[in-house]
């Protein structure tokens, strides 16, 4: 066992911890930067919604971390266990403990899918399929080719989870599909959410709503999936009346797609910088912790209320980093970070609907000569090439670059139709 000081440690090497390591080395060369994240393998999460629907693969979204790492920055190979903030201490699974001056926390959240009687066990086979892990991504595709005609199900669970439009995105992907195969008669789709609607957005709630509507896809509000037999094949859901009355419903699939509960990492519930749900507590415009000033968080970890995507991630980064540089210039930090996510919901394929929006679900679009509710084949190569090209060469680089979004883009947009 060893003890190490650095002094800006950063917990986790997803799309946030990349980020932020090269951005502050692009900002101050001399700083001393290290990162702990075990895996070998780096991931364009974005992209597994095309991959399970066939348009994309995951050899592109997959490559090796090391290869995105400025050289500067010392790669911890190895797992946070715990965390002593009153002592600036984090200890590895190792043993070592590492010291710090400032500590970024971003090691995304974690996939509960035991939290499903059965899943565990017939996920990969039987037809249940799930975009939601690299090791699962392939198989969905798998299904949806070789799935000629029966039910067809997609799950979706309480929030909060990793891109909350994603559940639905296969959806239509796949409804799509059906229909240029010429089977969507043969083929009954049914959306199964736990949430009270299409999305948390009614300005896009009612515009996903025609999407439903043209594929002829049946939803299924308050909608909770506890259960699954894979060789039965019959998923069973926890469903809430108007008032509050819950009952048992079961329903027999040929392929169910499986959005799976999700939380905060354990070794973060269990920390002293988690709040009563288990989310790394920081302030919702500075991202700086409540109670330790030098621990700051981005990404899935954190209580911010906003959309856990990678375009909320990319406006964190510039937040955390120029705050970290002002309290050790011995300035205060500022409160810039607005809510902003982004979820390209992807309606078919070939067309997205660009959603973006702040805290309080304010429409924020960033071009606003386009009615954001608009299945744009625009956005479909922003989806399938533009974004990921900005991801590897700009954001994960440590680049900056801002389109400005503005809630008074979309008052025109905003008025009752």
């Amino acid at each position: 066992m060893s003890e190490l000081h650095h002094s800006i440690l950063i917990v986790g090497g997803g799309a946030a911890g990349v980020s932020v390591a090269n951005n502050m080395h692009r900002k101050n060369p001399s700083i001393d930067i290290a990162l702990i994240e075990p895996s070998e393998k780096h991931y364009y999460q974005p992209g597994f919604t095309i991959i399970g629907g066939g348009a994309y693969t995951l050899k592109r979204a997959t490559k090796n971390e090391a290869d995105l790492i400025h050289s500067s920055v010392n790669w911890i190979k190895d797992y946070a266990e715990s965390f002593q903030p009153s002592d600036n201490k984090v200890t590895l699974k190792s043993g070592d403990v590492i010291s710090y001056d400032f500590l970024v926390v971003c090691p995304g959240l974690q996939l509960d899918f035991n939290k499903i009687e059965g899943l565990v066990g017939t996920l990969g086979k039987n037809g249940v399929c799930s975009n939601y892990s690299a090791d699962t991504v392939e198989y969905t595709w798998e299904v949806l080719q070789k799935l000629e005609s029966g039910n067809a199900l997609f799950t979706q669970p309480p929030m909060p989870i990793k891109c909350a439009g994603a559940p639905q995105k296969i959806m239509y992907l796949a409804a799509d599909r059906f229909r240029k195969k010429g089977i969507a008669d043969k083929v009954n789709v049914e959306f199964l959410n736990a949430g009270p609607g299409m999305f948390g957005v009614p300005f896009f709630a009612k515009a996903l709503s025609l999407v439903i509507k043209d594929y002829g896809i049946t939803t299924h509000f308050n909608h909770n999936l506890v259960a699954i037999d894979g060789e039965a094949k019959t998923a069973t859901f926890a469903a809430t009346d108007a008032d509050g009355n819950t009952s048992t419903v079961t329903k027999e699939f040929d392929m169910i797609h499986v959005t799976p509960p999700q939380s905060a990492p354990d070794f973060i519930k269990a920390s002293p910088l988690a709040n009563d749900g288990g989310w790394v507590d920081v302030h919702p415009g500075t991202l700086q912790h409540t109670v330790f000033s030098n621990v700051f968080g981005l990404g899935d970890v954190t209580s911010t209320p906003n959309a856990k995507t990678a375009a909320a991630v990319r406006k964190q980064v510039s937040v955390v980093v120029d705050n970290i540089l002002k309290l050790i210039a011995s300035q205060e930090v500022i409160e810039g970070y607005d809510g902003y996510g982004s979820c390209p919901l992807t309606t078919s394929l070939n067309t997205v609907m660009l959603a973006e929006f702040s805290y309080g679900g304010k429409v924020t679009p960033s071009f606003p000569l386009l009615d954001p509710r608009t299945n744009s084949r625009l956005w479909w190569f922003g989806k399938t090439s533009g974004f990921p090209w900005l991801y590897w060469h700009i954001m994960i680089k440590g680049l900056r670059i801002d389109i400005p979004h503005k809630e008074s883009y979309a008052e025109k947009f905003t008025k009752e139709d």
